[in-house]
């Protein structure tokens, strides 16, 4: 009975992936996700080299000491004349000249004041940081808000998939066959087995490919920041999406035409969408973030996130893994209860309770 029951599955989720690898809105939408997570790192790491390399080129003649060089492309000269001359030419945007000036020293332009060149000279004051490990504050909403898009993108593409493939097979009666020859359970086991494995290799590939766009545009330093919260996202994704997608099958049995899959899979979507929402609007929030890293629907996006920000303790991610793998086995049971309830059960709207009383 077990040896048939794990065939069954096997069957089941093998054909639950071949149907995805076979569908171009699924390739379609994989490629659009990845390529959105290698552009932004690509165009951060553009933006970030145009910026620490945005030096202002400037002439210096002999006899000339600058306070800082800072942000300034020195090229030095024998003379006042050869550095005037640089300037005329428009290789370099200002000359600096010795003077009479208290500061021994003036700034030459062409025709308008090089502001760039006198804010570099100019003298600042000595600053101090009281946290200088701390992380600027784009870089951390940046890391929320991918971690936030790609769980919901994947979590929601395949989530609606197996909705969409319960009523399918509902609506045309294929269940009935199918249920002559395999469980309701061996079922629904393949569908969340075979959409799981699926959603991971799409995470997988995006893990990979953030990877090697960090590694390609020089960003090293920012993969090593975000090396262990990727890991932890990854594996929280893994089992959360177990939880997601018994949810939606468990909400899709329960109608019979594609129709109604929007009314009885909203409260599902709405669990998916709020640890999105309050990613971006509270990634910064201590308290907010501690508690999405606890609650299931969540978790895959708040404690990756508090480990990326240095907030939790090292036995808090495996307590968190835990709490998840506890819900997820709660959620199948029920689902499970539901799903082969209702599963034969077409025309009107099943109500839940009933699914559930059987």
């Amino acid at each position: 009975m077990t040896g048939s029951f794990v065939s069954a599955v096997r069957l089941v989720s093998a054909r639950e992936i071949q149907a995805r690898v076979r569908s171009k809105a699924f390739i379609v939408s994989a490629l659009v996700l990845v390529l959105m997570v290698v552009a932004s790192i690509v165009v951060s790491g553009i933006v970030g080299g145009a910026t620490a390399d945005d030096k202002t080129p400037v002439a210096v003649a002999e006899g000339v000491s600058l306070p800082s060089s800072v942000g300034l492309d020195v090229t030095p000269t024998a003379t006042t004349a050869a550095a005037e001359r640089l300037v005329r030419d428009g290789e370099v945007d200002a000359a600096i000249v010795p003077s009479d000036d208290p500061l021994g020293f003036s700034v030459v332009g062409l025709d308008s004041t090089p502001t760039a060149v006198v804010q570099a000279l100019s003298v600042s004051p000595e600053v101090e940081l009281l946290d200088p490990d701390a992380l600027p504050e784009g870089l951390a909403y940046t890391v929320a808000l991918a971690f936030g898009v790609v769980f919901f993108a994947s979590a929601v593409t395949f989530g609606q998939s197996i909705a969409q493939s319960v009523v399918e097979e509902k609506s045309t009666r294929v269940v009935e066959i199918l249920m002559a020859a395999i469980p309701a359970r061996a079922l629904l086991a393949g569908k969340v087995l075979g959409n799981s494995v699926m959603a991971f290799a799409q995470i997988v590939a995006v893990a990979i490919a953030a990877t090697i766009a960090l590694a390609v545009t020089g960003q090293d330093n920012l993969f090593t920041l975000l090396g262990p919260s990727m890991l932890w996202f990854v594996g929280f994704f893994a089992v959360g999406f177990v939880l997601i997608a018994a949810l939606f099958a468990a909400s899709a049995v329960l109608v019979s035409r594609q129709e109604d899959v929007g009314s009885v899979t909203t409260p599902v979507m709405m669990l998916v969408m709020i640890p999105y929402v309050l990613i971006i609007v509270a990634y910064s929030n201590p308290t907010v973030l501690g508690v999405m890293s606890y609650v299931p629907f969540s978790a895959a996006i708040g404690m990756p996130m508090r480990i990326f920000l240095g907030s939790a303790a090292w036995w808090e991610p495996v307590l968190s893994l835990l709490v998840l793998l506890a819900s997820v086995v709660v959620v199948i049971l029920v689902g499970a209860r539901i799903y082969e309830n209702a599963l034969l059960r077409t025309g009107s709207r099943v109500k839940l309770a009933e699914a559930i009383r059987g």
